[in-house]
């Protein structure tokens, strides 16, 4: 039974002696003779000692000082590293405390739940006035205010910093528990203790931690004693830098490249400790065998913590501008009252049911990119026309927000920004952050840095990587440099720098994804100006917002919007002929031949050299034959062996391979090749049994962007489910290979149908009017692979003057 906190304030009397323990403490210093025996009896106990630590264990340890790789350039394990750790350990619950920061804990908070650990939320605050402290939210509204509260810091410290003192946490103290961080017995503490006391009451605890010091047993006995005079409790922490020992040698490398010095030169910058991995319970009762109540006072914060990020429940934005409708009977009558634009003969049977169909499930879900964003003139793709699936936007199955992306002309973006910031307003909006990580050359660089090692040695080793390469430079790279592999700053380098790949860095912000809330944002995650002005970004990226499921909008900018912009007003100024992207004649001969000529410079997307050898070989007809043109060339379906069966099948060449029906109706339009990632979450369910959460998770790992080997974990399941349903081997391993390569870059068919619709409308602009094509290509200059002595060249041989 742990012992109960005394609420009496300390008197004056008590908090002088309190003090005069503090100045006991010089006067109970050792010898360098006597301090190896002493530590070792009063810090690591004798086997009666021992015993008494070992029977503590069974009451339980949790740590509740966590440092990982998210407090950028302190922790040198990654939170899934530490996880599986405390799980091996036998830990019941540890608390990832960052500094100023809870950037890991939305990853943190995935991790645990799937390890099986309880995670306690929290942060380590350094104060500008007072000593730091760890705390940790009780409840919803304690997790509210501390988001508040480092908000509070970085706004006014400015990107990447944070300035709090002891005032704004006691102002934001409610449902908090502190952890005082003392390093000495001094007066210092003494006057925080008195502090402390008063505002904090019984939610205010003392950490007992080793610093493998002369006199570290005295200091933690004197500590205590501080705290009994106070009638503050004391808890065990073990200030964890990393997973394991083994990592101490990389964290000493991050405090150099932090700090600005070479490993020679960083002195006692460097962490004093050398013991900061993570321990069991039963380790820890021994190490702190004289303070067994503080071991076991962490599960009693544990029980008092009980907070977790699965409390969090986002609310969507309200957008009802007439009252007395709900958001729903709102979006309907917009959608009744807009369809005739898009439709004035009438609207379609087909649509009608598509518009009925999307509006049932957005009334229970949300709003998505669909039939009725086209009906609304949000998008200028008609889905049912391109036979794009709805549910790869919003499911019922999925049960969590929409995909939303928008794009808007380059040019206009900001101002598209600056119109949510003022709508939303700056309390229920905010950018998603990016998390900028090492990648293999600036891993290498800087690891380089630190140990020492020439500029000209790091350039010619970082010269020999690929930028996305996880394995490092292998010795036969460095030999052909002729290095000599047997200094150890460079073994050391090679090393190191394998291990920092993937490590955080900083913080940056997401080209345009939008958190919007209908409550304080700031309540839910902390914000912090960005480094662009009238911009303001949240803690987490967007993994971080899939994770919790919550809502975000991508305002994304094109050059070519702009340019068509440009074109269909100098078309209607000029010619009277007024035209928008929805509405550009379609399926034109004369486009459709213009293209498979490869004749597309400076139309959208087929202008590359790789989409112009292409198309002649493709020979587009039709518009979803562009839809594939847009797709094929990235290095998903290239790497994935895609393109040379679908040209083969193309061509007649060879006959699509379809073992099932169920195959058939999913890879049928593509020819039995999966292209989009539509296809590989399709060919998962009903070819391999995931269920669509499984599906939707292959999804997430198909994210655009991604290193190579992204949905790697996947591979036996999809291989195992497909045999179990009657497919050969050898058919399920080909498949799995193609889906591989959406890990590297896959598009989703409805972002290829969207691309697909702005490469017509500009060839078809070019084919029909070149001068006005040509004129507002100029004028929208500089953008993609076009130069305008090319645009100029390009307009001359087409006759145009």
């Amino acid at each position: 039974m742990t012992e109960q906190p005394d609420l009496r304030p300390a008197t004056p009397h008590e908090i002088a002696d309190a003090l005069s323990f503090a100045l006991r403490f010089n006067a109970l210093r050792v010898s360098h003779s006597e301090r190896a025996g002493r530590d070792r009896t009063e810090c690591e106990p004798s086997s009666q000692g021992r015993q008494r630590g070992a029977r503590q264990a069974v009451s339980g340890y949790a740590e509740l000082q966590v440092t990982s790789n998210y407090s950028f350039l302190r922790g040198a394990s990654h939170v899934e590293e530490l996880m599986a750790q405390a799980k091996f350990l036998g830990l019941p619950a540890i608390g990832i405390t960052d500094r100023n920061t809870l950037a890991g804990v939305a990853r943190a908070h995935q991790r645990a739940t799937e390890a099986g650990i309880r995670l306690l939320i929290g942060c380590r605050l350094d104060l500008r006035d007072h000593l730091p402290v760890l705390v940790y939210p009780t409840d919803r509204a304690a997790y509210a205010r501390l988001c508040r509260l480092l908000s509070i810091g970085k706004g006014r410290a400015g990107k990447g910093r944070c300035e709090l003192r002891r005032r704004d946490l006691a102002e934001h103290c409610e449902g908090l528990l502190t952890v005082l961080l003392p390093d000495a017995p001094d007066a210092e503490l003494a006057e925080a203790l008195r502090q402390m006391r008063a505002e904090f009451r019984d939610r205010i605890y003392i950490a007992l931690s080793l610093r493998r010091r002369p006199g570290d047993a005295a200091r933690l006995r004197l500590l205590a004693e501080m705290a009994q005079a106070a009638r503050i409790p004391t808890v065990v922490t073990g200030d964890v830098l990393y997973h394991v020992q083994q990592r101490r040698v990389l964290q000493d490398v991050l405090t150099c490249i932090r700090e600005g010095y070479a490993i020679d030169q960083v002195g006692f910058r460097r962490e004093r400790s050398f013991d900061r991995s993570l321990k069991s319970p039963a380790e820890m009762a021994r190490l702190f065998a004289r303070h067994p109540e503080a071991v076991g006072r962490s599960l009693e914060i544990v029980e008092r913590c009980g907070f977790s990020l699965a409390d969090l429940c986002y609310q969507y934005p309200e957008e009802v501008e007439d009252t007395s409708l709900t958001s729903q009977q709102t979006l309907e009558k917009l959608v009744r009252e807009t369809a005739p634009h898009r439709y004035p003969g009438g609207v379609p049977d087909d649509v009608e049911r598509q518009l009925q169909h999307e509006l049932q499930l957005i009334a229970e879900l949300s709003a998505a990119n669909s039939a009725v964003c086209y009906v609304l003139g949000i998008t200028s793709i008609d889905p049912v026309r391109s036979g794009l699936l709805f549910e790869r936007f919003v499911s019922a199955a999925r049960k969590e927000p929409p995909d939303i992306d928008v794009d808007f002309e380059h040019e206009r973006r900001e101002e598209v920004i600056q119109w949510i910031f003022e709508r939303y307003g700056r309390d229920r909006a905010a950018i998603c952050a990016t998390v900028i990580r090492y990648r293999a050359k600036g891993a290498l660089r800087e690891v380089g840095k630190a140990l020492g090692l020439p500029e000209d040695v790091t350039s010619a080793l970082a010269s020999q990587l690929w930028g996305w390469s996880k394995d490092g430079i292998s010795e036969e790279r460095a030999e052909e440099l002729n290095l000599n592999l047997t200094d150890r700053r460079l073994r050391l380098t090679l090393e190191l720098a394998q291990d920092l790949i993937g490590f955080p860095r900083h913080l940056s912000q997401h080209p345009g994804g939008f958190v919007l809330t209908r409550d304080r944002l700031d309540d839910l995650v902390p914000i912090e100006p960005a480094a662009m002005q009238d911009r303001q970004v949240i803690e987490w990226d967007k993994d971080d917002i899939d994770i919790l499921r919550w809502m975000k909008v991508d305002v994304l900018g094109l050059g070519m919007l702009g340019c068509m912009r440009r074109a269909f007003d100098l078309l209607a100024e000029h010619r009277g002929e007024r035209l928008e992207l929805a509405n550009v004649p379609p399926e034109d001969p004369d486009t459709y031949a213009m293209i498979r000529k490869a004749d597309t410079v400076g139309v959208f997307q087929i202008e590359s050299r790789a989409q112009m050898a292409m198309l002649p070989r493709l020979k587009p007809k039709t518009f979803y034959d562009l839809v594939i043109e847009v797709a094929i060339i990235r290095p998903g379906p290239i790497q994935g062996d895609m393109v040379h069966p679908y040209l083969r099948r193309r061509e007649g060449k060879e006959k699509p391979m379809f073992p099932t029906p169920e195959l058939e109706r999913v890879a049928g339009k593509t020819l039995g090749v999966p292209l989009f990632q539509e296809q590989a979450m399709q060919i998962a369910i009903v070819c391999a049994g995931f269920t669509p959460d499984e599906a939707d998770q292959l999804r997430r790992s198909m994210a655009t962007f991604k290193v190579t080997g992204g949905i790697s974990h996947f591979k036996e399941k999809l291989i195992a489910g497909m045999v179990e349903r009657h497919y050969t081997r050898a058919f399920a391993e080909q498949t799995v290979s193609q889906i591989e390569g959406f890990g590297s870059y896959g598009f989703p068919e409805s972002h290829a149908a969207t691309f697909a619709l702005i490469a017509y409308a500009s060839s078809w602009m070019k084919c029909h009017h070149p001068d006005v094509f040509c004129c507002a290509l100029l004028n929208a200059q500089p953008m993609g692979f076009t130069r305008r002595r090319r645009s100029c060249a390009t307009l001359k041989r087409m006759g145009s003057r």
